[in-house]
């Protein structure tokens, strides 16, 4: 795993144009979200769960990343400047079990998806509630997105509302319909199959292009 941000000629990942427009791409409608009701869940190989409302939440350390937006809809956008907090920070709330290794991301709306323990908290990793200075747009995740930007950005899940310890991986939504269950940029792991490929090609070739 390198979770570095990347700079020189290996930032773009092969298969991928830089745009400077940020596309709303989401599976479903946008969730409302108040903050006053807000809630993060830690919970499932942990000792015990925790909860964070948001004033809570924002009482944690604040972290800023500046990193590259890679989607496997073939757009990357650059020099991200992200602000929010450390996810190693956010997980510093639970002791996890013995074993945990991976993690699912619960987020408002329904939507899942799962990536190793390791990588969730990496050093680059956050919990964004700003984008640019600027609250996050609901569009893009706000109040609160998974930020992971050494995967393909559908692993960066929006409108968090929790997080379950695995001792072992699971697949969440887009896993579970033919991506990549780790989805590394670099790599090209977009898909788990080659008839998912194709379907996905076709679905482009009308929406993107």
């Amino acid at each position: 795993m390198d979770d570095s941000p990347r700079r020189g000629d290996d930032r773009v990942p092969p298969g991928q144009y830089v745009t400077k427009k940020w596309p709303v791409l989401s599976v479903g409608d946008t969730p409302e979200v108040d903050v006053a009701g807000f809630e993060l869940l830690l919970f499932g190989r942990v000792e015990a769960e925790h909860a964070f409302d948001w004033q809570a939440l924002q009482s944690l350390p604040r972290r800023e990343v500046t990193a590259d937006f890679h989607c496997v809809t073939r757009f990357s956008t650059l020099d991200n400047p992200w602000s929010g907090f450390a996810t190693r920070d956010v997980l510093g709330a639970v002791a996890p079990s013995p074993g945990a290794t991976h993690a699912m991301i619960h987020c408002y709306g329904g939507y899942t998806t799962n990536l190793p323990l390791d990588d969730l908290l990496s050093e680059h990793a956050l919990l964004a509630d700003r984008h640019g200075g600027e609250p996050l747009a609901p569009d893009h995740g706000g109040p609160l997105r998974l930020v992971v930007p050494h995967l393909y950005a559908w692993k960066s899940a929006k409108w968090v509302s929790g997080i379950e310890l695995l001792n072992a991986d699971e697949r969440g939504f887009w896993e579970e319909n033919g991506y990549h269950t780790y989805g590394d940029p670099w790599a090209e792991q977009r898909f788990s199959s080659q008839e998912t490929r194709e379907a996905w090609q076709v679905r482009r070739s009308v929406a993107f292009e």
